[in-house]
């Protein structure tokens, strides 16, 4: 457990980010007058989420590999990392839906339906916490993988 103190730090910073993403979205209003930006905004939220692995993977390199890290162990550190945040995603989701934006979905919903992008039983089924929990596990694992993919390759030491 010792090894991966640094890897469970940093998917605890990572989910605690996407909490704070959550209230920057809310605050802009990308959740409720603002919903029809959402979906070209939100996409912003890459950039400190790599920024998280950036920094998760320099840490893992400084402070446990003595400033020498080959791709394979940023590459596993990273993995690890992005396991626990998608453990935990359900639970960041159900935070993120109960208490820091309860009406997006009912937003996202008229908004959707009223722009005729879904029908009303498609985006109540789409714009769900039990689906959105669903989707949030699956994009931390392809974005945790696409990430630590990249990261680990500019993070790593050169011979």
């Amino acid at each position: 457990m010792k090894n991966l103190r640094i890897e469970i730090k940093w998917a605890i910073i990572f989910v605690l980010m996407t909490l704070l993403w959550m209230l920057f979205e809310k605050s802009m209003g990308w959740h409720d007058e603002g919903i029809a930006d959402h979906a070209s905004y939100t996409n912003l939220y890459a950039i400190p989420a790599i920024l998280v692995y950036v920094f998760a993977l320099l840490d893992k390199k400084k402070n446990y590999f003595g400033g020498h890290m080959t791709y394979k162990q940023g590459f596993m550190s990273g993995i690890v990392i992005t396991i626990i945040v998608a453990i935990l995603s359900p639970l960041n989701q159900y935070l993120i839906s109960t208490y820091i934006t309860p009406e997006y979905f009912a937003n996202v919903i008229e908004y959707s339906v009223s722009n005729g992008v879904m029908e009303q039983t498609e985006a109540e089924a789409y714009f769900s916490l039990k689906n959105y929990m669903l989707i949030s596990v699956i994009g931390a694992l392809l974005m945790g993988l696409i990430t630590t993919l990249v990261v680990a390759l500019f993070v790593r030491s050169k011979r």
